[in-house]
């Protein structure tokens, strides 16, 4: 599998830095992207690449429920916003879920980023 995205960082909710897992968001225009899911990658920013974490989710918080996809590239502590990030999705990890506890999810994304 490989599926390249890219688009510009923009703000999110920063509840992935919240957990300790700072993430970039991507404005992506209307197309049609992957089944909802946790992915492995590599992203390319300021012409470094580092491989990455992705979830491709719905955002809810509009009126129009739209695609989401955001990303943690492993190793990167920068400021993003504004740039423009090309993800290259490669592996299909799991399925989107929700989580009764920030635990739970903290740990299965250590368990997702190792297969990364």
């Amino acid at each position: 599998m490989q599926y390249l995205i890219s688009g510009k960082v923009i703000h999110g909710d920063d509840y992935g830095k919240k957990l300790g897992f700072p993430t970039v968001n991507l404005h992506i225009e209307d197309t049609e992207l992957l089944p909802m899911g946790v992915y492995a990658g590599t992203a390319t920013l300021d012409k470094i690449e580092y491989r990455a974490g992705i979830v491709i989710s719905k955002d809810l918080s509009r009126a129009k429920s739209r695609d989401k996809i955001e990303a943690h590239l492993i190793g990167y502590n920068g400021d993003a916003y504004g740039k423009i990030v090309a993800l290259e999705i490669k592996d299909f990890i799991r399925e989107y879920k929700n989580f009764d506890t920030e635990a739970e999810l903290i740990n299965q994304i250590k368990e997702d980023l190792k297969k990364c």
